[in-house]
Order: structure tokens, then C-alpha cells, then sequence
């Protein structure tokens, strides 16, 4: 498994609100046997996620997902208001979603019954920040005593809350969530920002909100608050004898949906789903699988996306979560592996990125790495 398949989804025709795409996605049937609910944590301040001896992740955590395969998640969490006709021995009080602490045992964490409790993207996130995150293996003279003993911690990367992104708190209150609607892809100025999918209808429309309160990169910040409003969908529809009746124009009408759908999957969702991912199994649960994933790290100019995904036994993708990385966070994604593909030696590291050893220690400066650099190789100037 090294790429993403969204099998058994179809996207609908998009929803444009000034710079913000929705492609609303479907599916004929839900995914049997998983369901998804959200868990919300008190307060508006840091998490903290016990990763590893000595090691923690902090962030805004503002809730945490919870994989149900038991079977009983017929009746997903309940988030918001509801009607009825009060409490009785046969009528019991609708489940809610429970208000935890902020401090946190491990990103995926197991829970009584068939339940697993993970930190939507917060899981792909920390699998970026971990990458390489030993720092050099061998004491090669260029590298400082920290490089060697703390590797490359601490390391912290920036992200914009959705709230923050302009135009996407409005686009999810403004348009209707689909019969069958079981994800979507935003997209800020037709740049792909995040996907985002479900196993069941009744659980996007419970998490649909919660897509304000994800992580976004700083492009994703730039191109919604900067670009231009981008085109609307419109169907247009040729008039002809087979459009005499109802039935040839609900036809046509069909027909503009589909040629919608193979253009998005052609034209937008390429650089997502025509990418080699690698994959870092996290938890199986049953017949399904939790994994997170990272990008080649190309510097080829498109867009690329780290993220988590819940597939079956399969191979069917029944829940997917991405972030866009920006041009930065590439670059120091490109960075780490050529350095560590070379043993972190300097001199082999600067052939394999067709450059020099100064130009190369100024590259790690300037990605933030200086810290690993000895003071010596750290005085190193480009000629």
C-alpha cells in the first residue's frame, strides 16, 4: 500500500464561497462495521501528549476522535441539541460527547471495548515532527554535542486554526451537507487544502463543524486571505430533441454531474491521490488499520500532504484526514532525508544534493537546524 484510494466515493458539484472550494464526496453505502465520534477537551489551552520516554507533543488539541468497531456505534455521539420527549426506563438520555483533561497518553490510545481514542491530525503532525528525529547516528565531526545526545528535539512546526482561515467558517454554515455525504475536500484559491472522510453519513454530519477547528498550513492561511474569489460550478446544458422531457433533462443533468466529478478527480485531487505515500501502521482494530503517512518530499513544486487514514481488510479507505505542508515544511522534509540517506555525512549529502558543503551547511541554517552544526562548521560561509 503506497497511495490513497478513494473507492466508493463520487464528488459532488462544488460549493464556492469567495476563495473556498467544498467538493462535498458520497458514498452509495457506509462503511460497515466503523463508526467515528468526536471527544471534547475543556479549555482553550495547550495539550500535552506523552509520546515516548522524555518526549511530548504539545499543541491546541480541541478534541480527539473516537473509532468505535464494536458493532454497538450504531448510535454515534451525540454533539449539540436535541428534541424529545424526555427520560424514561425506556427512552434513556442521548449519549454525549465527554469533556476531558488536556494532558494525554500517547496520540492512539485504547479505550474499554472495541474503541480506539486518536488526535485527528495531531497523529500525522507528530509523525512529521518525529521524522528523523534521533538526529545523526555517527559522530562525524561537523556535528554538535546536542545533534548527538538530543537529536533534533525540541522541534515545533506552525499551523493556522481553521477559525483563522478566511471564508472556510463561513462556507461549512452556509451550504447544505448532501444526502449520502460522507467527506469533502477544501480547497483555498483551487489550491488543495485537506481532505477529510468518514465511514458513515451520521458521522460527517456530526464532525462537519469540527473542520474549523483543525490545523491548516501557513499556505492555505495565505492563499484564502489573498486570493481571488475562484469560479462557481455551472452546468450548462445544450438544448436538444432529448431534452423534451423530464427524464432527458434529469439525464443531462446527470451527465454534467459526472463530467464534474472525472474533471475534479483529474484536475484537483491529483497531486493527492497520484502521490507514493509511506505508510506507518499505528493501531489495527479489528479488520481495519490506522495508519499515518508522509510525502516523497519532492521539490517538484506541487503541493504535498502528510495525514492519517482508517482502511479495511480491503484496502478501502473508511476514514482520511490531510494537512498541506507548506514550501518550507517540504524543503526541511527534502532536507532530512537526503542528510540521513547519507549516514549525516556532510561531504556525501552534498553530492547527492548536487552542491557544495557550504552551501549545504548554509541550507541547514537556514531550516532552522543550526543548533546541530558544531561552532566551527557553523562559521562556514558560502563563497
Amino acid at each position: 500500500m503506497n497511495r490513497l484510494e478513494l473507492a466508493g466515493l463520487a464528488a459532488r458539484p462544488a460549493q464556492v464561497w469567495g476563495g473556498i472550494r467544498l467538493v462535498p464526496l458520497v458514498r452509495e453505502q457506509p462503511v460497515e462495521g466503523l463508526r467515528l465520534h468526536r471527544e471534547v477537551y475543556t479549555g482553550y489551552g495547550n495539550g500535552v501528549v506523552d509520546v515516548g520516554p522524555r518526549t511530548h507533543y504539545t499543541s491546541y488539541i480541541p478534541h480527539g476522535f473516537v473509532a468505535d468497531w464494536s458493532g454497538e456505534g450504531a448510535r454515534s455521539a451525540a454533539y449539540g441539541t436535541q428534541l424529545g420527549a424526555g427520560t424514561s426506563p425506556g427512552n434513556p438520555p442521548p449519549r454525549t460527547a465527554r469533556l476531558q483533561r488536556n494532558r494525554h497518553h500517547r496520540m492512539a490510545k485504547r479505550q474499554p471495548g472495541d474503541r480506539l481514542r486518536f488526535l485527528p491530525l495531531h497523529l500525522a503532525m507528530e509523525g512529521y515532527l518525529a521524522l528523523h528525529f534521533g538526529g545523526p547516528a555517527v559522530a562525524w565531526e561537523e556535528w554538535s554535542r546536542q545533534a548527538l545526545r538530543d537529536g533534533l528535539s525540541p522541534r515545533a512546526e506552525d499551523a493556522y486554526m481553521g477559525w483563522s482561515v478566511r471564508g472556510l467558517g463561513d462556507a461549512l454554515r452556509a451550504f447544505e451537507i448532501h444526502p449520502g455525504q460522507c467527506g469533502v475536500m477544501v480547497y483555498a484559491a483551487d489550491a488543495l487544502a485537506a481532505a477529510f472522510v468518514l465511514p458513515h453519513p451520521d458521522d460527517y454530519r456530526l464532525l462537519h463543524p469540527s473542520l474549523v477547528q483543525d490545523l491548516y498550513g501557513e499556505l492555505v492561511h495565505q492563499y484564502a486571505l489573498y486570493g481571488a474569489p475562484v469560479a462557481e460550478f455551472a452546468a450548462r446544458i445544450s438544448d436538444g430533441p432529448h431534452l423534451r422531457t423530464l427524464a432527458g433533462l434529469r439525464a443531462a443533468a446527470r451527465a454534467q454531474e459526472r463530467e464534474w466529478a472525472e474533471a475534479h478527480d483529474t484536475l484537483f485531487a491529483r497531486e493527492l491521490l497520484d502521490t507514493s505515500y509511506a505508510f506507518d501502521r499505528v493501531y489495527r482494530m479489528g479488520s481495519f488499520t490506522l495508519w499515518r503517512f508522509l510525502p516523497p518530499f519532492l521539490r517538484n513544486g506541487e503541493g504535498q500532504h502528510i495525514g492519517e487514514t482508517i482502511t479495511d481488510h480491503k484496502g478501502q479507505v473508511a476514514y482520511l484526514k490531510t494537512f498541506r505542508l507548506s514550501e518550507a515544511q517540504i524543503r526541511r522534509g527534502h532536507l532530512l532525508h537526503r542528510l540521513s540517506d547519507a549516514d549525516w555525512r556532510l561531504a556525501q549529502a552534498a553530492v547527492t544534493l548536487g552542491t557544495t558543503e557550504e552551501e549545504l551547511v548554509r541550507r541547514i541554517r537556514a531550516a532552522g537546524f543550526e543548533s546541530l552544526l558544531r561552532a566551527g562548521a557553523q562559521r562556514r560561509k558560502p563563497r
